[in-house]
């Protein structure tokens, strides 16, 4: 029996190879006459009929590949062999003949194919398919056999690598290639703009120098890309120097060189920079563009100075640059800053008629005005309005409605919007929580903001400076001045230093308690640590140190303040004088 299951098992193999004999013999008749067919017809009719075959199920072959191949590359239609190439790649051509990197083998290392249009097509396609260390590969291949890529290959291949996370090995290659005819301008401005967001500065002037010692001259875009990179990286003096270079070198700056720059020097605190080159620019006959004039309408506001931004806003009508949101929305933080909310919202139906949406940020600018005007009715019809118009609230339009209720004492209503947050799907954050924690500390409800607290531990949310002032500032308030110090020496355990702030919050707790030993302590503890107690904190110390009679150190306080520019009070003054009279 068991010899007949065996001789039954052994012809049922037999049969099995036979048809794949079969099987293997159609194809390779089929090919052939693909092949004899492709032969006869110009490519990019073979292209047809090779994509064809390939929709019926035809599986291709080495050679018909790289017949089809040839025909495309003999005939220079790039495109089209990239494109198969690409197919290939991304496996959207796959065949049992072959796998694609034994075909690519086949291929490159086919004397016919040795050329560097293939190799260039090859490294493009993975490039593309976000193959970057096979792209490498081919690139190598190409070199060791005395080939040379094109420029924007090159270019491609250190894009990419940048691009991938690999900084290092894009230097590696960069340096690798010195000399080389490949290199061209374009490849510095990749390798300069890669070191300047990797904030490796000295390697983008390392690559500046070896720009220079090819005996090429930078131009205004390496320039533009490495002054931005300075600013982005805190060095503004570097920055001025190479502005200055540009000069001598005749390198003349372009808008975006001069915004680039102004946005440094106000983001570096560089006002009186910012607007001189400003004025440098109009004289060198370079007209600001939208992002110039959003700039300096942004500093403008940011100080307090909404009507020198709406001169701006006019010259920019005069000189036909035409507006956009971020004109607008800055504009209308402006005043909503100035509490002039009237204005602002006259400004968004200004903006409407311009044929411009008011977006989100417009929204979220406007309720935080009215909320902070105290109109909490107008925050919320502008919150509905958010929604009607299909808008999404985000956590800023939650957490500025909340901050708002929080401050007109409606604990209700912020419960509501916490819930409605939650319901969207938006968690509320450190921003959320802190508000929550400081209008219940506001409003003595200290248990309910250390529930806040414990939950905002829960979700795994970092603590800082302004939730412990929140929590500090609320048991001081209570005059609670066991938790509070408690709250004060746990901050060291999340390795957070006490400001200013919160040091005078405690020094007001201990002073009102008539613990001028405590609040002594803390205030010589500032200075100790650089800070400037306020005068506040120096006058109720004093007042404390009188009441227990410690007059000499009240003295010695005095001429602290003094030392910082702070002007004693006359009270302060006389509560010592009466502590002396008491004394002696």
């Amino acid at each position: 029996m068991g010899m007949l299951n065996f001789c039954f098992f052994f012809s049922l193999l037999k049969c099995w190879d036979f048809l794949i004999e079969v099987k293997m013999l159609q194809t390779q008749q089929e090919a052939t006459v693909l092949v004899s067919k492709l032969l006869k017809i110009p490519p990019l009719k073979a292209l047809t009929l090779f994509k064809s075959s390939i929709e019926q199920g035809f599986h291709q072959t080495h050679l018909s590949f790289s017949i089809i191949l040839d025909g495309l590359l003999s005939y220079n239609s790039l495109s089209g062999a990239q494109s198969l190439i690409l197919q290939l790649v991304s496996g959207r051509i796959t065949s049992p003949h072959f796998t694609v990197p034994s075909l690519l083998d086949h291929l490159t290392h086919t004397q016919f194919f040795n050329s560097t249009p293939l190799y260039e097509i090859v490294i493009n396609a993975h490039l593309q398919s976000q193959l970057t260390e096979q792209a490498l590969i081919f690139f190598y291949q190409m070199i060791d056999k005395g080939l040379v890529p094109s420029s924007n290959t090159f270019n491609s291949i250190l894009s990419s690598v940048i691009k991938n996370g690999s900084f290092e090995k894009a230097w590696l290659i960069f340096e690798e290639s010195m000399g080389k005819e490949y290199l061209d301008m374009h490849t510095f401005g990749i390798v300069i703009k890669g070191c300047c967001e990797y904030g490796d500065l000295n390697g983008a002037f390392e690559a500046l120098a070896k720009l220079k010692q090819m005996g090429w001259r930078p131009n205004v875009v390496i320039y533009t890309t490495m002054i931005d990179g300075c600013f982005k990286h805190g060095d503004a003096g570097r920055a001025k120097e190479l502005f200055s270079t540009m000069s001598v070198e005749g390198i003349i700056p372009n808008q975006y060189t001069y915004t680039v720059l102004l946005n440094g020097f106000f983001g570096e605190g560089l006002k009186i920079d910012g607007f001189e080159l400003y004025e440098k620019m109009k004289l060198d006959g370079v007209f600001p563009d939208i992002y110039t004039y959003n700039s300096l309408i942004n500093v403008y506001c940011s100080d307090g100075k909404v009507n020198k931004a709406f001169e701006l806003f006019d010259e920019m009508r005069h000189n036909g640059v035409v507006y956009n949101v971020v004109t607008y929305n800055t504009l209308i933080r402006g005043l909503c800053r100035e509490k002039r909310v009237l204005e602002a919202e006259r400004l968004v139906d200004q903006m409407k008629q311009a044929g411009l949406h008011p977006n989100l940020i417009t929204y979220n600018t406007l309720i935080d005005g009215y909320c902070s005007a105290g109109k909490l009715d107008k925050g919320l019809t502008l919150f509905n309005q958010i929604k009607s118009r299909g808008l999404t609230p985000t956590s800023i339009t939650y957490n500025t409605l909340i901050a708002g209720f929080s401050r007109a004492g409606n604990p209700s209503n912020i419960v509501d919007f916490v819930r409605e947050m939650e319901e969207r799907g938006i968690y509320p954050s450190k921003v959320t929580y802190t508000i929550l924690i400081d209008a219940f500390a506001r409003s003595n409800n200290m248990e309910k903001a250390l529930e806040v607290f414990s939950r905002m531990h829960k979700a795994g949310l970092s603590v800082d400076l302004c939730t412990y002032g929140a929590l500090i500032h609320g048991w001081c308030s209570q005059g609670n001045m066991k938790e509070a110090s408690k709250l004060f020496l746990s901050m060291s355990e999340y390795h957070l230093q006490p400001n200013d702030v919160i040091y005078n919050m405690m020094i007001f707790g201990y002073c009102k308690e008539g613990s001028s030993f405590r609040a002594l302590k803390l205030l010589k503890e500032m200075v100790e640590n650089g800070m400037i107690p306020n005068g506040a904190s120096y006058c109720l110390t004093i007042e404390v140190l009188c009441n227990d009679g410690k007059w000499k150190e009240a003295e010695v306080l005095v001429s602290g303040m003094t030392k910082f520019g702070l002007k004693p009070s006359v009270s302060s003054c006389d509560l010592i004088q009466k502590a002396k009279n008491v004394t002696t």
